[in-house]
């Protein structure tokens, strides 16, 4: 058991759902009884953090205090590669099945991780027949001559362990065939628990003989690559993961997600459950990591053009701005930094904006963040799938003020990047009020400060100041990209309906709200997490150069489908 805490046998889980079904139960009707340990949904949703441990027999946990709280982490470095084996012991096949956003990342990070200690373990690949992926997956190293490229299927019932990273709505509509191809005793890896979402509104249960886990890097898949990469000269730099066991049938469930999220070079891993996993991952892509975002350029962008400035200063004062020295000194320093390398003119500035924006901005998160947890939101992103073939996702930059930012970008000096107090205000106050939304829902500061605020600078918000928007988010999940579509018009709106009037008609700033600001225990939190981060900034070519460095076959992706 991971969680001692949180965990029950199921039995006592299945007793208060009498409805449920066990998904794939043909296969699991022929398999040996087995006695798992599963975390119910009603535990899942009331998870007392405090109380989540990790039982590891392989790796030394670390107890940290984050933001006042006590929470475990493993630690992840090359020099951890060592105790692979041991972790992955009765491993022999990886399945990695698909090729989206985080397949490439994972499968090439895991076969360069164990090939580094000499492991007898085959990592393949696992793609629908006919899949324009087939031919990227073979430029990297994965062929049907040896075995490592092949039908889903039949490579699922190959794997000892199945990580299962084809989009959300395949997941939602394949999931029956899926568990029941699975061998006995095998895991799913999961790299978000959307999934367990769907099965909790259909009522399904996972197979009983199969340990259920999930390890959840924080960044899209082409910065889990980058920062591999880049670090493999320093000890490992990546990005920070979370994990957890849904369900144990082994007694190894821990050790296997912990070795797969070392594997791919996580500086640390800490615990959630499953289904706090999912709420805070999909409620902070369509807030701070990509939809919000995405919404305060554009209305910063058009507010800027109508006081006069040029199209090119507005594009710098906006979106260069955040993702240049906005996301630096978050990035390096917090959040309150940001606050406090400007001046007094520049601090009224930025506090006008951020008091003005602080409650729209919490009026669409707790909104938004509602949908996920009702898993209304989730059911839309299965419909949303279903509809594809006939109403496939546009193009989000071409849009004046994207074809303006290349332009921008050519001309760059980064020294001359202004931090414009206003965008700065704006920018705090949604990402503040997205932590804050997240505590009040019971999240715990690991999983806040990772899905608020670490992978916005640290991984997402370089793409887009690497090349626009739609590097940044379609190089995303198809749920992150659909999110994003769907929730960054209404942060627009509300920005410019209620914060960019208020500030308009000259409302005073809210001393509750600048108070709350400055003495939030979330910049205590952030120094704690900024002191395990990794000494690598990630690298990503710009289109303003001819390198092709992160970009390509396995890494990040120039043209988008849905």
């Amino acid at each position: 058991m991971a969680f001692a805490q949180s965990v029950k046998p199921v039995a006592s889980a299945r007793a208060s759902k009498p409805r449920s079904r066990v998904a794939g139960q043909r296969q699991a009707a022929r398999a040996q009884p087995v006695q798992p340990t599963r975390v119910s949904f009603l535990e899942e949703a009331s998870a007392d953090y405090a109380n989540l441990d990790i039982n590891s027999k392989v790796f030394e946990k670390e107890s940290v205090e984050v933001g006042g709280e006590t929470e475990y982490i493993v630690r992840g470095g090359r020099d951890k590669f060592a105790l692979l084996p041991e972790a992955l012991k009765g491993i022999k096949t990886v399945g990695v099945i698909g090729w989206g956003s985080q397949a490439p990342a994972q499968a090439q990070n895991f076969r360069d991780s164990i090939t580094e200690v000499g492991m007898d373990i085959t990592v393949k690949i696992g793609l629908r027949e006919g899949s324009s992926s087939w031919e990227e997956a073979k430029s990297v190293g994965f062929t049907e001559e040896e075995g490592t490229l092949g039908e889903m299927f039949k490579i699922i019932t190959e794997s000892d362990l199945v990580i299962l990273l084809i989009a959300d709505a395949a997941q939602a509509n394949l999931y029956p065939r899926i568990l029941a191809a699975m061998k006995p005793g095998s895991t799913l890896g999961l790299s978000h628990g959307f999934l367990l979402g769907v099965m909790k509104s259909r009522g399904d249960e996972f197979r009983e003989d199969v340990n259920v886990v999930a390890v959840c890097p924080k960044g899209m898949g082409p910065s889990v690559r980058r920062l591999y990469e880049q670090g493999k000269e320093v000890n490992g730099a990546g990005i920070n993961a979370s994990f957890a066991v849904y369900q144990d049938a082994t007694g190894s469930a821990t050790d296997v997600a912990l070795g797969w999220s070392i594997a791919l070079g996580s500086p640390f891993t800490f615990a959630t459950t499953m289904e706090m996993e999912y709420r805070s991952d999909i409620y902070g892509e369509r807030g701070i990591l990509l939809g919000g975002v995405h919404g305060i350029c554009e209305s910063l962008y058009r507010r800027y053009t109508a006081q006069g400035m040029s199209k090119e200063d507005a594009f710098k004062n906006s979106v260069e701005s955040i993702t240049g020295p906005i996301s630096k000194t978050i990035s390096k320093s917090g959040i309150k930094a940001v606050y406090e390398m400007l001046d007094d003119a520049g601090k009224a500035e930025f506090m006008k904006a951020y008091s003005a924006s602080y409650k729209p901005c919490k009026d669409i998160h707790y909104e938004c963040y509602e949908e996920v947890q009702s898993v209304n939101e989730i059911k839309a992103v299965v419909m949303a799938g279903n509809r594809f073939d006939r109403f496939p996702m546009g193009n989000i930059e071409g849009t004046e003020m994207w074809q303006v930012g290349k332009g921008v970008r050519a001309a760059r000096d980064e020294d001359a990047i202004p931090l414009n107090p206003f965008t700065a205000g704006v920018y705090c106050a949604m990402m503040m009020s997205q932590i804050d939304t997240l505590r009040e829902k019971g999240h715990c500061f690991s999983e806040v400060c990772n899905e608020s605020v670490i992978e916005a600078v640290d991984s997402l918000n370089p793409y887009m100041h690497a090349r626009g928007v739609a590097f940044m988010v379609d190089n995303c999940s198809t749920t992150a990209r659909l999110g994003s579509r769907k929730w960054a018009p209404r942060y627009d709106y509300i920005l410019c309906q209620q914060a960019y009037t208020a500030v308009d008609n000259e409302e005073a700033v809210d001393p509750e709200v600048e108070a709350t600001f400055l003495g939030n225990p979330v910049h205590e939190a952030l120094a704690v997490c900024a002191g395990m981060r990794p000494p690598v900034d990630i690298s990503v070519a710009s289109d303003a150069s001819d390198s092709t460095e992160g970009i390509g076959a396995g890494g990040a992706r120039t043209s988008y489908k849905s």
